[in-house]
């Protein structure tokens, strides 16, 4: 397999991931791009060193592709069969295709790919940006053991990196591709309710900024337990035990139950409406 890889449509997931590929080490010019206009692609080029194009130039996405090892598909979900479709005739047998968008089937993709194609679906989230991410990966019906390596190596240079069946891809993009709008979410609440108990709007946020980011922090131990960092905070009949005990009698369990619900059936209607 060769070693070269190409991202195809470089926006800011793809470039945190090709980011965080070019920290671990990976050459630069092993590494090539397209995006949409000459300008992105001269940033790219100068920024990171790689072989950036834009698909002005109609053969962009070809020219990338032939030869790569790996081809990293991040254009948005409803051109990822058009894109497929584009470079099919340059592929070699071994090259990996990943895909990067949501709700899009490997079924969908690997029927306009060569037959015997190896295609991997991934779930990455913003985090991947501070090399933080979490990634899931689905493989398709022709992908090995050694092509799901390969992308494994390639995502696990920006974080975590696990490996699922693709009927839980909805799932695990509503707890992990959702969740960091989440965490900001509350984070937003945090300051609110500062604000409204008398701090100044800017102390607020700064305080619930790195209040979070530092609950990650403790979090990001491999032997970590939520619940037992919570029980640790929250002293028998003091402060932080009257806050939980009020967030469990709204029912905050459920309603996270119910957004992360929501989250997944939207998923698939968009997969619905995606054809």
């Amino acid at each position: 397999m060769s070693t070269t890889i190409a991202f195809l449509g470089c926006g800011s997931m793809s470039e945190a991931i090709m980011a965080g590929l070019l920290r671990s080490g990976f050459p630069a010019g092993q590494v090539r791009a397209t995006v949409r206009t000459t300008a992105r692609a001269a940033w790219l080029a100068d920024t990171y060193g790689v072989t950036a194009t834009a698909t002005e130039d109609t053969d962009a996405n070809v020219r990338a592709a032939t030869g790569a090892g790996i081809v990293v598909l991040g254009v948005k979900p409803g051109l990822v069969r058009e894109v497929a479709a584009e470079i099919a005739p340059v592929l070699a047998p071994d090259t990996v295709v990943v895909s990067v968008a949501g709700a899009v089937p490997l079924a969908n993709i690997e029927a306009v790919l060569p037959a015997g194609q190896p295609v991997v679906r991934s779930m990455p989230n913003t985090p991947a940006r501070v090399g933080y991410g979490v990634t899931a990966l689905v493989a398709g019906a022709h992908a090995t053991p050694p092509h799901l390596q390969a992308a494994k190596d390639v995502f696990a240079t920006v974080g975590l990196v696990v490996e699922v069946d693709e009927d839980q891809i909805d799932a695990v993009g509503a707890v992990s591709g959702s969740g960091p709008a989440y965490v900001f979410y509350l984070a937003e609440a945090m300051a609110g309710a500062g604000e409204r108990l008398g701090l100044p709007a800017d102390l607020a946020r700064t305080l619930a900024a790195h209040t979070v980011a530092g609950a990650g922090r403790l979090l990001d131990d491999p032997d970590a337990d939520p619940a037992a960092l919570r029980r640790a905070v929250s002293s028998p009949n003091g402060s932080t035990e009257r806050a939980i005990a009020a967030f469990e009698e709204r029912g905050m369990r459920d309603v996270v139950a119910a957004g992360t619900a929501a989250a997944e059936a939207r998923a698939k209607e968009i997969t619905h409406e995606l054809g």
